[in-house]
């Protein structure tokens, strides 16, 4: 936690993956789990916009080895 009383959201694992058609294009989503969150926090996020420099690192598992 900073001064301003914020922190930064590290992500921490990819739960799932999803490809979804819109129009033309493919699009691929990822669920997310964050630091510091349970995995019913986890969040569906684009992968290219995951900030962490281990993003294309991330390992997957599926949401059932994590029950």
């Amino acid at each position: 936690v900073d001064e301003s009383l914020s922190y930064e959201e590290i992500p921490v694992k990819i739960l799932d993956r999803q490809v979804k058609r819109l129009r033309n294009e493919k699009v691929a989503p990822v669920k997310v789990l964050w630091r510091n969150h349970l995995v019913e926090g986890a969040t569906w996020e684009a992968k290219t916009d995951l900030k962490s420099p281990l993003s294309s690192s991330f390992s997957f598992y599926s949401y059932s080895s994590l029950r």
